[in-house]
């Protein structure tokens, strides 16, 4: 079939379109910043650049598709912001498709009964579904608790709170009952869909067949990993303090956290199971699940992962627009440049940033503590970066091989900040410069610029030294 898959550079997109190819389909998938597929060797994968908040650009990737995954949410976007962006983006996303003729959406979406005490992010799963159908295409939905897998945001939490705290106090929600899937499973289902017709038109539960509180998944999860674990429950932690909780603890950012949290206190248990009649897949336990993840993250093999989603709404946005302040620096290295750009490539992550690592981690840890990403994402490759990859609380917006890298901060400020490495070639090597450049909201944030402004010189100026220094030991061996 022709299909198109949307939200291909996320957690499950990023898995099915390599599946879907393993079945010989003919795919398209349609992404707001197609550079962050620069890391996927996917044959022959038509990229389309479009955003379903934009329905003008969602044409052409439309174009003679017969089936189309619906995989896109908001969720990290501003508090109150989500719901409604998600709910108009699938209500454009249908009426594109039905102008171009397609004959059905497949759509992910949340498992939760419905009724007034859901949360807010279930709720939007389900108005998503809705409006997916509002044109009158087939739609089949699958609709899933927590995920299971290498690289889950929910998983993530668990695996973080087992890891680091042996002994928890937790709320009352951690009673609530779920039925878990693996990811496996998931991309199963989804491509199993395709060649079983009952499922065209059905909203269908999709899970693991082991019904579970949080409580006992978090000591199940302990067992794998082979540590005890001890939990108490009170009545007095609320979701959204449970939120800020897991900000402190867990990698995951408050934006993330707190719409999943939320849903903890809904018990997620699949209620209409004909999918398993129709779609012969093997049930994995959670066990095997959490075994299975484990291993992917100790070998580093992580598919995909959360961490791939933009943590800023606004993503790649261009250049903005306003006042803009500019610090630039640059030092002469005998390196080539090619040798200097490997050595930009290391910044971030366990490699630090070549100089002052203690105010770096200082920064980030005023991220944190205001609900940012701070440091916990590290990055995806010690050795090179490509457009879209996560570094520490910074994302890689542009990279000429040899020639720039361009990073956008994605910590919590009062404006929006650029650090930019740009090498231009020399007689007798290269030529290094750093560029911050700062474009600030109102008052405050021209009062950050020039808080910040003293430590440049001697951040900024050590980093150039480091760069250089390892780049031109590196072209000596």
């Amino acid at each position: 079939m022709k299909i198109l898959v949307t939200g291909a550079t996320g957690y499950i997109g990023g898995r099915l379109v390599g599946t879907l190819l393993l079945f010989g389909h003919d795919i398209n998938v349609l992404v707001r910043e197609p550079r962050k597929l620069a890391r996927r060797k996917w044959p022959n994968v038509k990229v389309f650049k479009g955003d379903v908040t934009q329905p003008e650009t969602l044409s052409e990737a439309l174009a003679g598709v017969e089936v189309a995954y619906y995989l896109v949410h908001s969720l990290g976007a501003p508090r109150g912001d989500f719901a409604e962006r998600d709910k108009q983006g699938a209500l454009n996303f249908s009426k594109a498709a039905k102008e171009a003729g397609v004959k059905r959406i497949i759509y992910l979406g949340g498992l939760g009964v419905t009724g007034p005490g859901l949360s807010e992010h279930l709720q939007s799963r389900n108005q998503t579904g809705d409006a997916l159908r509002s044109t009158g295409i087939p739609v089949t939905e699958l609709r899933s608790a927590i995920i299971v897998g290498s690289g889950s945001a929910s998983f993530a939490i668990i695996h973080d709170l087992v890891r680091k705290l042996p002994i928890m106090i937790c709320p009352k929600w951690v009673n609530s009952r779920c039925e878990p899937i693996s990811v496996r499973q998931v991309i199963a289902y989804l491509v199993g869909v395709l060649d079983e017709p009952r499922t065209i038109g059905q909203s269908l539960d999709i899970g693991g067949g082991e019904i579970l509180t949080y409580k006992e998944m978090m000591k199940n999860c302990a067992e794998v990993m082979g540590r005890k674990l001890f939990i108490f429950t009170v009545p007095v932690l609320t979701p959204h303090f449970s939120s800020y909780w897991l900000n402190l603890v867990t990698q995951i950012p408050i934006g993330l956290a707190r719409p999943l949290v939320e849903g903890l206190k809904n018990d997620v248990i699949c209620q209409d199971t004909r999918i398993r009649d129709w779609i012969n897949i093997p049930n994995i336990s959670y066990k095997e699940a959490v075994r299975l993840a484990l291993e992917k993250i100790r070998l580093n093999e992580i598919e995909s992962s959360w961490t791939d989603a933009n943590t800023s709404s606004t993503g790649f946005v261009g250049e903005p627009k306003g006042f803009l302040f500019e610090d630039h620096r640059e030092m002469a290295c005998k390196a080539p440049p090619s040798k200097v750009f490997q050595a930009i490539q290391k910044v971030g992550g366990d490699h630090g940033w070549y100089h002052a690592d203690w105010l770096w981690q200082l920064r980030a840890g005023m991220d944190w503590l205001i609900g940012g990403i701070g440091m916990r994402r590290g990055r995806p490759d010690p050795e090179r970066l490509e457009v879209g990859d996560p570094v520490d609380f910074w994302r890689v917006e542009d990279k000429e091989q040899d020639t720039s890298l361009t990073l956008r901060a994605e910590m919590k400020l009062p404006g929006t900040a650029r650090l930019i490495f740009r090498i231009t070639p020399r007689q007798s090597g290269s030529n290094l410069s750093v560029t911050a450049r700062f474009w600030p909201t109102g008052i405050l944030g021209k009062l950050y610029w020039y808080s910040v402004l003293p430590l440049h010189n001697y951040v900024f100026q050590g980093m150039l030294g480091g760069i250089v220094k390892e780049a031109e030991q590196d072209s000596e061996k």
